[in-house]
């Protein structure tokens, strides 16, 4: 049985543009980026795999630093006897200007450099294929007009596009050497290891791993890295393992009921509480009426030393004004409530001039309620 550790899509050197030009959380992020490959480094030692795969769009060919390669080199290099096999992918192309080339690697490492599928046998009776991307696009499919030329288990590793797994998630993404799942069956290879898909999914012929740190909200899925074990008649076995401390918290706040900004930021703190990674709130709930707060006053909040960042977002936000109570005064706030709620206009739309003119009404010069 051969013991096979999977990663991809790690990303390294990401510009993080949605941290809203925050350059220390974006550095923090890119660092825990790294802290991320150190552990899945950590783990391969742990579970005595035999090999190490990386299937592409390690790192972002358009912003990698000469640190960035030395970085790679050392984690890679304290690996040894651990082979570890590399197949770059869009974001990691292998081209003259590439990292990959710029790097003196220890003899452990082998990075597959040509647009097609070519073997190395990395146990007896077991080969792996592997192939590259050599441009940034325009990739064709690395399975088309394949066929394995040897007998024993074979597998695949590249960064590629399967038709059928993107078309149901609607990731939007390009499809970079695209292929069909029948295609890895015909063409004689027993399970394919890929990279390109941000979303983990396991199927009896292929495994990708999803990214092992989240690069923006919204990824769920069990994502991380994948212990496959290969047996002789070509049974995958496969664990997957999470790298902890890199997660994307998509959070709810409830704050009704607040009504200034000191009962907000403590709802806030008390549902982050110690959580590791970036996180985006979303506030939701019934303010007071005179409730005076800005999602920018909440940016100022600090948090545990393992948060990297925090965005915050307004949800479902109204004021606590009672509708049916004012509509009854004999006031111009009354007329002003009985003649919006006469109106055939959608709810949300009601409450929303409702609540923008009762603050003007009470002389608020801000008249969002947030």
């Amino acid at each position: 049985m051969t013991r096979l550790l999977l990663f991809s899509d790690l990303h390294l050197d990401s510009a993080f543009a949605w941290m809203a030009g925050d350059q220390d959380a974006s550095r923090g992020r890119r660092q825990a980026l790294r802290v991320t490959l150190h552990r899945i480094v950590d783990r391969a030692v742990e579970l005595k795999v035999d090999a190490l795969l990386c299937g592409g769009d390690l790192y972002e060919h358009d912003r990698f630093t000469p640190n960035t390669a030395d970085f790679l080199k050392s984690e890679f290099e304290r690996l040894q006897p651990v082979r570890v096999y590399i197949a770059p992918g869009n974001h990691d192309w292998y081209g003259p200007q590439s990292l990959y080339r710029s790097v003196e690697w220890s003899d452990n490492v082998h990075v597959f450099s040509e647009s097609r599928l070519r073997p190395v046998e990395i146990d007896d009776g077991l080969t792996l294929w592997g192939a590259a991307h050599t441009s940034p696009a325009n990739t064709p499919g690395l399975l088309d007009n394949f066929r394995v030329d040897r007998g024993g288990v074979n597998l695949a590793l590249f960064h590629g596009s399967e038709r059928g797994w993107f078309t149901e998630q609607g990731e939007g993404k390009a499809l970079h050497a695209p292929f069909d799942a029948g295609q890895i069956v015909r063409s004689g290879i027993d399970h394919a290891f890929l990279g390109h898909c941000h979303h983990p999914k396991e199927d009896p012929h292929f495994t990708y791993p999803g990214n092992p740190a989240p690069l923006s909200f919204g990824e769920d899925g069990e994502r991380g890295i994948v212990l496959a074990s290969v047996h002789g008649d070509a049974r995958v076995r496969r664990e997957r393992f999470r790298v902890p401390g890199n997660e994307a918290h998509d959070i709810d706040v409830d704050i009704s009921g607040c009504a200034n900004q000191q009962d907000i930021r403590g709802r806030v703190e008390e549902t982050i509480g110690d959580l590791a990674g970036v996180a985006r709130v979303t506030l939701k709930g019934e303010l007071e009426p005179n409730a005076d707060v800005q999602v920018r006053d909440l940016q100022s909040l600090s948090f545990g030393p393992d948060l990297l960042a925090c965005q915050f977002r307004i949800g479902d936000i109204h004021s606590g004004y009672d509708f049916e109570a004012i509509k009854n005064e004999p006031t111009v706030r009354g007329r002003f409530v009985t003649k919006v709620m006469a109106k055939d206009l959608p709810e949300e739309e009601k409450r929303r001039i409702l609540d923008t003119g009762l603050r003007a009404l009470d002389g608020w010069s801000d008249l969002e309620v947030l």
